[in-house]
């Protein structure tokens, strides 16, 4: 083991009492010799001794005879590095003259003493320590010049020594000189171990000392506070010499005299009087600079106690003796203004010439006032004249014009009597076209309600054909529920349920008249009369039914709820039968689920090795029929009071998947599309094939949309069995094996194998999830997947978001008319308690979840940089993360009186309405987005997005400025990086475009209103891979 210390270095060989050694250090590759004199005195010098493999006994009769192995090596070019070597390089005596040329040439060394040792009686390798080794003086002279041979320059310079002298003095010679004897090798160890004591004693002396040090310092740190504190004493003394300075200055004491001066000027004063209230003030004074004189004793007193603490006290003494003569200074200067009260008898004699002379200018202003009034009344009088005169001068104009005007007023009455005979001559020829007239229109009124009548009874011909389209499509999923209970109440077969889905699916107007007539009457009337409308023929829609943990409104966390409900209505408007299929959460939003009810069923379904039943209930959501699946099992798995969040997630919707097939197995349902949404509904692939698709439910293709690849819901592998699924076979790289482990499974990644269509939310977050980065593990898959995987830009349910039709706002607006806008801008300020002192001022508004993925640097950063540029921030949104939480809390007190910045963190449906509406442009910093859908809102409601070209931000959003986008497109503000220089960019060209062209920000706000962010386009790419994926389906069922 090699032993690194750096300590004093004593080295001798026993022979001589004086002599020279080289030591070997690891400091810059350099090289240096050490002279040690005869004198017991230390040289201090690192030393570094290095564990060698100790001699065994062949190598140490090898040195009796006179080897010429080499006992110290010497080696220049050692690194720090050096202990991981296994043995050191040794040197032989071939190469001292190589080291004697360098020594030679002036070159000085550094060197490092490898100490060999090996002991017979003891094990073949020993540990060599660094040692310090005291010389001994009583060795003879001739041993002592055959070892060393030092000369100095003034008898106590250090000299380098050479390596053939050392070479020498330890017996390395390549001729084989003199040997070692046995006795001067144990002497040589004897000193070693001396050595070693020393070493010991030095560190104990070391450690002393450092604690002596550490006691030096805390006295000086308990000095420094004492200091501190008759510092602090004296500032505070500073302060009071000031304050009194200050009241009781000379200037002050003048203006108060003039103050009273003046107020003898209206009522003379009693002289007396006067010089006894300034002898009072004087006597007050007198007595202020007493207490000072106190306080600065007591002063004095505390600066004796500390005067040996340093120079610090005597400086204090000399600031002390400062504030004396400065108490001084102010005592002459009360002798002063005493001296000044004696000159007021003169002031006082000037204030009575003063107040004559005020008398004497008061008479002459009399005087001056008197003849001022008589010159205005004579004006007055020239005032009145002057206005006769006009009136006069005015009359006799309007006579001038009453003569002139009669003249014309003759003129026109002529005109008017001839032209009054021109329209009596006009009026009979009219009369007589309006009766013409009358007679066509009675005829035409004949013809059209002929007309009428016939295409009457054409349309009740053709409405017994028609569909029924002016009922809502609540009307028709609860038509369309009925029938499914029946079915599962097992009132009707299989075959009529069929039939009658067929009907509601096309709107037919039979079954909607037979629910109309049978509405009031009892269940066994109505079936019977519906099982009269057995027979139709094949509708071209498809049956799609999505299976899914989230529903916007009634069971909505993120996008995923939104994407259920917006899609299943667009599918819906498009004609094609569309169902949902939920967990029936005890937390979910029932107010928003119409005619709800649980069916006279159960439906049992396999986990963990047992059947176990499930109570099923419908209702209507926004128009579309839902199923609710309530487990019967003891770990109520959907009565939490939360969606997500629990420790068995993966067992509870691992569950709810093989439930909802089972579902629709015993129901008889034969969909086109089974449409399974994130890794809680991923199960639904697996299962559907392996062991649904054998029994009978065969009818469907898979489509599996990821909405965030960020969330896996990986597990343990064991956990997959509880559903039934065979985990050997899926637990497998080309299956279901998550990348991270082979014992842990990966929801999606099986989806996406077992899917006949894997969809997500944007062509752009398509092509990120694809890389190793975006992709968290899944990027091998889906390369290998692609042809079957593709990106579809989510849409808005543009009826709930509508601001001409929105109730949550306080003005309804729409892009023809913007006042709307600016009403509900004032609104959201007023509630908020922000200033509305300058209506222009841009607002900044931001809603979002608090997480890292929403890039929360760049939403704090926008705060402080939006009023920096002059505008007011809107922040809505709360952290599932802690101390994310509590950093935005922090800031949200900083703000919370402010006028321009309010924080809510929070969720409030509400709310959000009105900053959308409210917001003039709107932060969207995410550092990957899959797609989005606020920058969508916010430009429904005119607020103009600044966001990070990222996912689905990329897809909807194109910058103003780039002139690569044509200026059709052009509708917000990008920047690529999400660091704060990029995004000041961008926030600064949106300000400058606000305040600098008002026109062009309200033309753009105009034409994002203009964008249709519908499910319309997103539904027509769904039916499309739906419609492709079923014609395949069939093409290949009926090859076989």
């Amino acid at each position: 083991m090699t032993t690194k210390l750096s300590s004093f270095c004593f080295l001798t060989n026993g022979l001589a009492s004086a002599g020279r050694v080289s030591c070997e250090r690891e400091h810059r590759a350099s090289r240096r010799f050490f002279y040690l004199p005869s004198s017991r005195r230390l040289v201090s010098t690192s030393c570094k001794m290095r564990q060698q493999r100790g001699f065994d006994p062949s190598k140490r009769q090898e040195i009796k005879k006179g080897s010429p192995e080499p006992i110290i090596s010497i080696n220049s070019s050692l690194q720090s590095n050096s202990d991981e070597r296994s043995e050191p390089e040794n040197c032989s005596a071939d190469s001292v003259p190589s080291l004697e040329s360098d020594v030679e040439k002036g070159n000085s060394i550094h060197g490092t003493v490898d100490v060999n040792h090996a002991d017979e009686s003891t094990e073949k390798r020993d540990d060599i320590q660094m040692v310090e080794v005291t010389r001994r003086r009583s060795r003879p002279a001739k041993k002592k010049e055959e070892i060393v041979n030092a000369t100095t320059d003034d008898g106590q310079n250090l000299n380098n020594l050479s390596v053939p002298e050392v070479a020498k003095a330890l017996s390395i010679n390549k001729n084989g000189g003199e040997q070692i004897s046995d006795g001067q090798f144990g002497e040589l160890m004897t000193m070693i171990r001396n050595a070693e004591k020393n070493i010991l004693r030095l560190d104990q002396a070391q450690a002393s000392a450092l604690d002596d040090l550490k006691k030096i310092l805390s006295e000086k740190e308990s000095l420094q506070g004492e200091i501190n504190v008759l510092e602090m004493k004296l500032a505070e003394t500073d302060d009071r010499i000031k304050t009194a300075a200050q009241e009781k200055v000379h200037v002050e004491l003048l203006e108060e005299q003039l103050e009273k001066l003046r107020h003898e000027m209206i009522s003379p004063p009693e002289s007396d009087g006067y010089v006894l209230a300034l002898s009072k003030e004087l006597e007050t004074l007198k007595m202020e600079n007493l207490s000072l004189r106190n306080d600065i004793e007591m002063l004095k007193s505390e600066l004796e106690s500390v005067k040996n603490t340093g120079e610090r006290v005597v400086v204090l003494e000399e600031e002390c003796s400062g504030l004396e003569s400065s108490v001084k200074d102010l005592e002459s200067k009360l002798s002063a203004s005493q001296e000044d009260v004696s000159n007021l008898s003169t002031l006082k004699t000037e204030c009575t010439d003063l107040w004559a002379k005020v008398e004497n200018l008061q008479l002459l202003l009399d005087r001056a006032t008197k003849q001022a009034e008589q010159a205005v009344m004579v004006l007055q009088q020239n005032q009145d004249l002057r206005n006769k005169v006009d009136k006069i001068e005015e009359s006799l104009k309007e006579a001038n014009i009453y003569k002139e005007s009669s003249e014309k007023i003759q003129q026109y009455n002529e005109l008017m009597q001839h032209k009054v005979t021109l329209l009596e001559e006009r009026l009979e020829k009219s009369d007589a076209e309006i009766f013409s007239y009358v007679k066509l229109y009675q005829e035409s009124i004949k013809e059209f309600q002929e007309t009428l009548e016939s295409l009457k009874e054409e349309s009740k011909k053709k409405s017994k054909d028609e569909p029924v389209d002016d009922m809502p499509w609540d009307y028709w999923s609860r038509l369309l529920l009925t029938v499914d209970g029946w079915l599962l109440e097992k009132k009707i077969v299989s075959n009529d349920a069929d039939s009658l889905r067929e009907m509601v699916w096309k709107k037919d107007r039979r079954i909607h008249d037979t629910y109309i007539d049978v509405k009031d009457k009892n269940e066994r009337d109505a079936i019977s009369a519906f099982l009269k409308l057995v027979s139709s023929p094949a509708s071209s829609g498809l049956y799609v039914v999505h299976i899914a943990a989230e529903m916007a409104p009634v069971a909505k966390v993120g996008g995923l709820g939104d994407v259920v409900a917006g899609l299943g209505k667009a599918l819906q408007r498009r004609g094609h039968l569309v169902e949902i299929i939920l967990p029936k959460y005890d937390c979910m939003k029932y107010d928003r689920v119409r005619d709800l009810r649980a069916l006279d069923t159960v439906v049992e379904s396999y986990f963990d090795g047992k059947l176990y039943k499930n109570k099923i209930w419908i209702g209507t959501v926004e128009g579309l029929p839902v199923h609710f699946i309530e487990p019967q099992h003891p770990s109520k798995f959907f009565w939490r009071g939360q969606f997500y969040g629990e420790q068995d997630d993966f067992r509870r919707f691992s569950y709810f998947s093989r439930a909802a097939l089972e579902l629709l197995l015993q129901s008889g349902k034969k969909p086109d599309i089974i449409h399974c949404h994130d890794w809680q509904t991923a199960f639904v692939a697996p299962l559907y094939w392996d062991l649904y698709a054998p029994k009978g439910l065969d009818s469907a293709r898979i489509c599996f949309t990821c909405h965030n690849f960020e969330y896996q819901g990986t597990a343990s592998a064991s956990e997959l069995g509880s559903c039934g699924l065979d985990v050997n076979q899926l637990n497998r790289p080309d299956r279901m094996q998550d990348h991270s482990s082979g014992d842990r499974v990966n929801p999606v990644k099986g989806a996406i194998i077992f899917s006949n269509i894997v969809t997500t939310v944007s062509p752009t977050y398509a092509q990120e999830v694809r890389t190793s980065e975006g992709g968290k593990g899944l990027h091998s898959t889906l390369n290998l997947h692609s042809k079957k995987f593709i990106g579809i830009l989510n849409g808005i349910d543009t009826d709930s978001w509508n601001p001409a039709t929105d109730p949550f706002l306080k003005a309804q607006f729409n892009v023809k008319d913007l006042q709307g806008k600016e009403e509900n801008k004032y609104a959201l300020r007023k509630q908020l308690g922000l200033s509305s002192a300058e209506s222009k001022r841009p607002l900044v508004g931001c809603i979002t979840r608090l997480v890292p993925q929403k890039g929360v640097h760049l939403i704090r950063h926008a705060i402080y940089r939006t009023l920096e540029l002059g505008g007011q921030f809107v922040l809505l949104g709360s952290s599932p993360v802690p101390h994310i939480q509590r950093e935005f809390e922090g800031i949200e007190q900083q703000f919370k009186s402010h006028d321009h910045v309010r924080l809510l963190l929070k969720y409030d449906e509400a709310l959000s309405h009105t900053i959308y509406a409210a917001s003039d442009m709107f932060i969207i910093p995410s550092i990957f987005e899959p797609c989005g859908l606020t920058q969508m809102i916010a430009m429904r409601y005119g607020s103009i997005p600044i966001v990070r070209k990222t996912g689905g931000l990329n897809d909807s959003v194109f910058d103003i400025d780039d002139d690569t986008i044509p200026a059709q497109f052009q509708n917000g503000f990008t920047f690529q990086t999400a660091d704060e220089q990029s995004f000041n960019h961008a926030l600064e060209r949106a300000f400058n475009h606000y305040k600098n062209d008002e026109d062009k920000w309200m033309r753009l706000i105009e034409k994002v209103m203009s964008i249709d962010f519908s499910w319309g386009s997103s539904a027509t790419q769904y039916e499309e891979l739906y419609t492709r994926s079923v014609a395949r389906a069939r093409s290949a069922t009926n090859r076989m």
